[in-house]
């Protein structure tokens, strides 16, 4: 039984209307709390079905409500809405609660879980985990940044929450208590609202705070932690005695744990060093939580991956188009060139889109090492022209659609086409879903293939 004591015969307001929010709204609702919601935008909700379901509740919208910011007493804020600016800061009472939905899960319930942050990554390391705990018959649920809202499930009765966090919830999360988590690692993304990175790797670094066990990547000194902590380290080198890592073994790189090998990266379902850097991590986050090292490795192989993230898209023209439209920052887009460039095949990177004050340089070494030809396109498409290195043939293109048309014009058979943006999508779609969808769809245009 959950104890709601803290919350009644309170002012409690949310803000913003999206997943987290109005699971908020329906967690309230289900224990008879009466809020207030407040959305900035105009048509955030249906104000009749809101009404509906709510019906003791009420709702704002079209701008932040100073009246209901300075009155309330509990303000449960969603993770895109940024609590700093004018229009809310100056609003607050000095004794306001602000927290989350994951923080508000954690002060009614201490599930075990299994919790993930990064800058790139984390959504396949999470799914990962997610799949072996399956697979070893446990009940494992799967929220936070991807899955459900963890509200939405407070009531099942889980072995294992596996939590992919981002650094937006994390800066209103204290009461966790993870049986393992990590930082994977960290590249400049969000500063548009962080402002420097030191900022947004100590919100990261949170994370390490509340759980059990830290799984450090040995290869990204962000990820390192000098708390007193248990830890357990992955690296994409030779690994220390009960660490995860990767080396030869019979002349075939394997993922190996100490001295052990584990399988073969060959045998990977995932394509890619960083895949196999992925499962590491998976595997060290569920031996942290005592799941048995031999089953976990077998589950690995009947893993089939993410949409939008190193997806490839079917075609009948000899090409390999790569669908990575889940690549909103430039870690993201390296690791995807690192992970796909050969020495016997072209491979052309589609890019572009908006950028979020992300430093675009790191791309230039991989742009001249790897890719034969970058077609760029979206609000920042200059930005990321101006780190390519002189050598490269760049072409910048109005939209999606004309960079896919471009590429197919570009390419033979073998060649390898990239779509791996290093920007987000909002300059010209909703989200990098209908972004990943929209380069599918032109893919079955240019090649004539229907998936």
């Amino acid at each position: 039984m959950l104890d709601i004591t803290f919350l009644q015969n309170k002012n409690i307001l949310i803000l913003g209307a999206g997943l987290s929010g109005m699971s908020c709204a329906r967690f309230l609702a289900s224990h008879n709390i009466h809020f207030a919601l407040n959305d900035s935008r105009e048509s955030a909700v249906n104000e009749d079905e809101f009404a509906k379901d709510f019906p003791l509740s009420t709702l704002t919208t079209g701008s932040w409500d100073q009246t209901l910011i300075s009155s309330a007493q509990i303000i449960l804020v969603s993770p895109g809405i940024d609590t700093s600016i004018d229009e809310i800061s100056q609003y607050l009472s000095p004794n306001v609660e602000m927290y989350g939905d994951i923080e508000l899960y954690y002060r009614l319930t201490q599930t075990p879980t299994i919790a993930v942050t990064g800058s790139n990554g984390k959504s396949t390391v999470v799914s990962l985990v997610a799949h072996i705990g399956k697979s070893l018959g446990l009940n494992v649920e799967l929220a936070g940044n991807i899955g459900v809202p963890p509200l939405d499930i407070i009531e099942q009765d889980l072995d294992m929450l596996v939590l992919e966090l981002s650094s937006f919830q994390l800066e209103t999360l204290s009461s966790m208590n993870a049986v393992s988590a990590s930082l994977l690692n960290l590249c400049d993304d969000h500063l548009d609202r962080h402002k420097t990175l030191e900022n947004y790797q100590a919100i990261k670094q949170r994370i390490y705070q509340q759980t059990q066990c830290a799984v450090i990547n040995r290869d990204d000194s962000a990820s390192h932690y000098s708390g007193q902590t248990k830890q357990l380290g992955f690296t994409a080198n030779k690994p220390k005695a009960n660490e995860f890592g990767i080396c030869d073994h019979q002349n075939t790189p394997y993922l190996m744990h100490g001295d052990t090998p584990l399988i073969a990266i060959d045998d990977l379902p995932l394509s890619g060093n960083h895949n196999a850097i992925n499962c590491l991590a998976a595997l060290a986050l569920g031996y942290a939580a005592n799941w048995p090292l031999e089953k976990m490795v077998t589950a690995l192989t009947s893993f089939e991956g993410l949409p939008h993230r190193c997806q490839r898209v079917p075609s009948n023209d000899g090409k390999t188009w790569i669908n990575d439209s889940k690549a909103t920052n430039v870690g993201a887009t390296l690791a995807a060139i690192t992970g796909l460039a050969s020495p016997n095949r072209r491979l052309i990177l589609i890019a572009g889109g908006q950028g979020k004050g992300a430093d675009f340089s790191p791309l230039t070494k991989q742009l001249e090492e790897n890719v034969d030809s970058a077609i760029l396109f979206g609000e920042d498409q200059t930005l990321i022209k101006a780190v390519c290195p002189k050598t490269l043939d760049v072409h910048l293109v109005n939209d999606l659609g004309a960079a896919t048309t471009l590429a197919n014009e570009l390419t033979t058979d073998n060649d390898i086409v990239l779509f791996s943006p290093a920007c987000a999508s909002f300059d010209q779609f909703k989200s990098y879903i209908a972004r990943g969808n929209a380069f599918i769809k032109h893919v079955e245009e240019v090649s004539q293939c229907k998936a």
